[in-house]
């Protein structure tokens, strides 16, 4: 955020204050003996403070924007005009201080662009025969060969050209478990090396790769999408042509310019420059103790409109990281060996699939042994002895290159298997198998309950992962609709499909590949317990807790939040319009007008500080499900905070 805008509330918090000092000081003299000089400072400060909120109206008047403000402009203008400043300065103070509290409702503007384009790979190593020179990411060229080392992003599309290693593409493309980088693999800019240093010959210059791509996205989807037109304008939209009408009959009936100022000073629509920002800050303040950031009033409103509730996959629904999902032994093994060997030759492996193995055995309460003589091959697996027993784990080609003879067997034991997959060879024979999976956050047939209480009928699930991992986990959660296989544009299309539909969207999403379609959305929610980075940059709201289910606390508070802000307004005008009638009638002259408008005002505050406070939003217990699940490690056991496989 630039030093403009984050100065921008405190700016604003001027004009109110330096009204507010004319006020007091005009008071302080009329109660001493310099009483004449009251008027004169009240008429500066009205000059001082009114021109430029007059200036401001006229130039939106100008540029076809008839809002909230014109009632107030022509209640500052006739108090000039009547020299009536006391209650001019009173109206200044309402609407520039509801300006001051909108801006700070409005929070600080995203810098989505900036942090995307900040994160961005910047260095590659050239290579030029053996010799190894670092560039920037931009002055690589189709057809260079980079070296990519392990913790290191892919600075541009590219292919494999030499060299085996794991990648983390999943922020990229929803894919959760890690690419085999080997010759001939396609991989994006952006993507994670994990393991191995591999040479990568490039296909697309780093302006032109899907990295590229994103940032370009995320710039659009933020041309794109509609300001939301201010509350207070909307009920202005009536308000300020009843408010003329009435000052018209005043007129008529009298023909008492004083008549016409006091109509327009009690009917000047302080409920509703004030009711909203004020009711909205309350709100994103309950939000924030509730573990989301709203980053914006307008982003809060939105969220208690949002229709279709629009989901990413990996890292989102799911953990986002693999797990060992099952484990298959061949006789004479059972399970608890298979894994117990894995396991214990995995204890020295630094491969991204080593650990759940690990992790698994532990909870099987197994007792592992330390390996020794650990091999471990770039890629394709581990090998050591464990007990005197020579074990192997890893992929089918490494246990080829080891065996050929074994192809037949491998393929007879393994049957079909569409995930990933990892083999164990005891001593020279197949022992068994084991198979990864992501995994299904808990609770979240309860969240898509409370959404569906909560008027969200339609249910998406957009991801980069592959169909049938998708339609998986739609079916378990009853998700409606699935769409798989995408690009971040893909995603951005889906969006726009809804929205053009009527639909108004909220869409939640944790990796880079949702940034565009977070920008885009009616709502984009990022879920960012780790950090969120690029993705929290481009949403409205951030939940910062490891819990999407907290969306549903979120839409429940914005429409409490609203619909005390419309309360408000409905109060504040009603009392208003009472107040207008009785002053048309000569019953209310303007200074008096002035003291009732804040007596109006500050009712309207006190109501809508209400958001502030604890609401029926908590979680309806009725909602939590009580379910049990098939552990794929064996056993049937209760579900209070695990977590199921997919």
């Amino acid at each position: 955020m630039s030093a403009d805008q984050r100065h921008l509330p405190l700016r604003a918090a001027a004009l109110p204050l330096t009204t507010l000092l004319f006020i007091v000081t005009g008071l302080a003299l009329r109660a001493g003996p310099l009483a004449s000089q009251a008027h004169l400072v009240w008429l500066v400060g009205l000059a001082a403070t009114g021109l430029p909120l007059i200036w401001r109206t006229v130039r939106g008047m100008v540029a076809g924007r008839f809002a909230a403000d014109l009632v107030a402009m022509l209640a500052i203008v006739t108090a000039l005009l009547l020299d009536q400043p006391l209650p001019g300065l009173v109206v200044v103070l309402m609407q520039s201080g509801g300006e001051a509290l909108e801006l700070y409702a409005a929070g600080r503007a995203s810098e989505a662009v900036r942090e995307l384009e900040a994160a961005a790979p910047r260095v590659a190593h050239l290579l030029s025969g053996e010799r190894v020179e670092d560039i920037t990411a931009e002055a690589a060229a189709v057809g260079d060969r980079l070296l990519v080392r392990p913790g290191e992003m892919v600075p541009c599309d590219g292919t494999v050209a030499s060299g085996q290693s794991y990648v983390d593409a999943s922020r990229l493309t929803g894919e959760p478990l890690p690419i085999r980088a080997e010759p001939g693999i396609h991989l994006l800019s952006g993507s994670l090396n994990q393991h191995s240093p591999f040479v990568l010959l490039v296909t697309k210059p780093a302006r032109e790769s899907q990295y590229a791509r994103i940032v370009q996205l995320v710039r659009e989807a933020s041309a794109s999408k509609s300001p939301l037109l201010r509350l207070a304008d909307r009920y202005a939209v009536w308000f300020t042509p009843l408010t003329l009408l009435v000052c018209l009959a005043a007129w008529l009936l009298s023909h008492e310019s004083t008549r016409v100022l006091a109509v327009l000073v009690v009917a000047t629509p302080c409920p509703l420059i004030l009711a909203a920002p004020v009711a909205v800050i309350g709100g994103i303040n309950r939000a924030a103790r509730c573990g989301v950031i709203v980053r914006h009033g307008e982003a809060l409103e939105r969220l208690g409109s949002v229709t279709t509730a629009v989901f990413d996959k990996t890292g989102t629904l799911t953990v986002g990281h693999p797990a060992v999902s099952g484990v298959t032994a061949f006789p004479p093994f059972d399970r608890d060996a298979v894994l117990r060997l894995a396991a214990s030759v995995e204890q020295g492996s630094g491969h991204p699939l080593a650990r759940p193995v690990v992790a698994a055995a532990e909870q099987s309460h197994l007792i592992l042994a330390p390996p020794q003589q650990v091999v471990e091959e770039s890629g394709q697996g581990v090998a050591g002895l464990v007990e005197g027993h020579r074990v192997v784990v890893g992929a089918r080609g490494l246990l080829l290159r080891q065996d050929p003879t074994l192809a037949d067997r491998l393929d007879s034991d393994s049957g079909e298997w569409s995930g990933l997959r990892a083999w164990v060879l005891v001593d020279g024979s197949p022992a068994g198998t084991i198979d990864y999976a992501d995994r299904l956050r808990p609770d979240l047939h309860a969240m898509l309950a409370r959404l569906a209480k909560l008027g969200i009928k339609r249910t998406m699930l957009l991801t980069g992962d592959r169909r049938v991992h998708a339609e998986r986990v739609a079916e378990a959660l009853g998700i409606q609709e699935v769409r798989a296989d995408l690009l971040p544009v893909d995603k951005v299309v889906a969006v726009e499909e809804l929205e053009r539909g009527g639909e108004r969207v909220v869409m939640l999403g944790d990796g880079t590949n949702d940034a565009p379609a977070l920008r885009r959305a009616t709502v984009g929610v990022a879920l960012a317990a780790h950090g969120g980075g690029i993705t929290a940059e481009a949403a409205d709201a951030v939940i910062l807790t490891d819990d999407p289910s907290r969306l549903a606390d979120a839409i429940a508070i914005s429409r409490r939040t609203m619909s005390i802000a419309r309360q408000s307004i409905w109060v504040g005008l009603g009392l208003s319009a009472a107040a207008m009638l009785v002053a048309a009638l000569g019953y209310i002259p303007p200074t008096l007008g002035a003291v009732l408008q804040e007596v109006i005002d500050i009712a309207v505050i006190l109501n809508a500080l209400r958001a502030g406070g604890e609401g029926r939003f908590d979680r309806p217990e009725s909602l939590t499900p009580r379910l049990s699940f098939t552990d794929p490690l064996g056993g049937q056991q209760p579900r209070p905070a695990g977590r199921t496989h997919l």
